[in-house]
């Protein structure tokens, strides 16, 4: 942990200074005038707006990740599943793979009205349009994985007569652990998104609803707030996410140090 500690500093310090630096210039800008105030309010005045709110931000984006949560679930099960099935049997991938591709050519935000219309301003439709945009990564990645397991490692297990099941469970499952984390990576991101698009066209709180109020009542300086405690959730979610990688794979984290 200590030896890793400098490295960690050493590989983050420039994104860090870079996003101070972006700051400082974004102040710089707003006390010379340059740009009128209503239309940009200073990292001070969203600073400042963000703890004024700071009470309703946190309910609010207490229900924007039971959305999102909920939504990630179900994706990434959805995603597993038609994985699972398409690596199983080649007929199936070669039908629905291209169907899966066309699904993520449509807008989310041409689906979200439509599923409001159907479902309501309650939860479900906010968690179906998560479903959609989360399950297509894991999919990907997942089959990914599997197609990339050792074909003579397979062969050696049917060879001493293993089945399917032990076969996915000692070679199939691991290889694909690296791509499943980095899709999961892309789906976590994607469920806090989804989840406050969909609450932008209805709903009765989070942070999507929130932020069309303050649009409403033309507050900037809350709206920068609320987008980057969007980004904000979206880093730490994607922080866990590769902090339980590193936990599921510690021969990788060996690999890594060696080098």
């Amino acid at each position: 942990m200590i030896k890793r500690l400098p490295s960690t500093i050493r590989n983050k310090w420039p994104a860090a200074a870079a996003l101070v630096l972006l700051l400082l210039l974004w102040q710089g800008v707003c006390m010379l005038g340059l740009v009128p105030g209503y239309m940009l309010p200073s990292p001070v005045e969203v600073a400042r707006a963000f703890m004024t709110d700071f009470v309703l931000l946190m309910e609010h984006s207490l229900i924007t990740l039971q959305e999102a949560f909920l939504g990630l679930f179900c994706g990434l099960a959805l995603g597993f599943l038609l994985a699972v099935v398409m690596d199983s049997f080649e007929v199936l991938q070669r039908a629905f793979y291209p169907i899966l591709v066309i699904t993520q050519t449509i807008p989310t935000v041409a689906i979200a009205p439509l599923l409001v219309l159907w479902f309501g301003y309650e939860t479900l439709p906010k968690v179906i349009l998560i479903v959609l945009t989360t399950f297509f990564p894991v999919t990907v990645g997942l089959l990914d994985g599997f197609r990339s397991a050792d074909r003579d490692a397979i062969g050696l297990l049917r060879s001493m007569g293993a089945n399917r099941w032990q076969i996915f469970r000692h070679i199939k499952a691991p290889s694909a652990l690296p791509q499943f984390f980095s899709s999961l990576r892309i789906a976590v991101a994607y469920s806090v998104v989804g989840a406050v698009i969909s609450e932008w066209l209805g709903g009765f709180g989070g942070l999507g609803v929130y932020m069309t109020r303050v649009k409403k009542a033309f507050a900037f300086d809350k709206m920068f707030a609320v987008i980057f405690l969007i980004c904000a959730i979206s880093l730490l979610l994607m922080g866990l996410v590769e902090l339980l990688e590193r936990k599921s794979m510690p021969y990788r984290n060996l690999k890594e140090n060696e080098k």
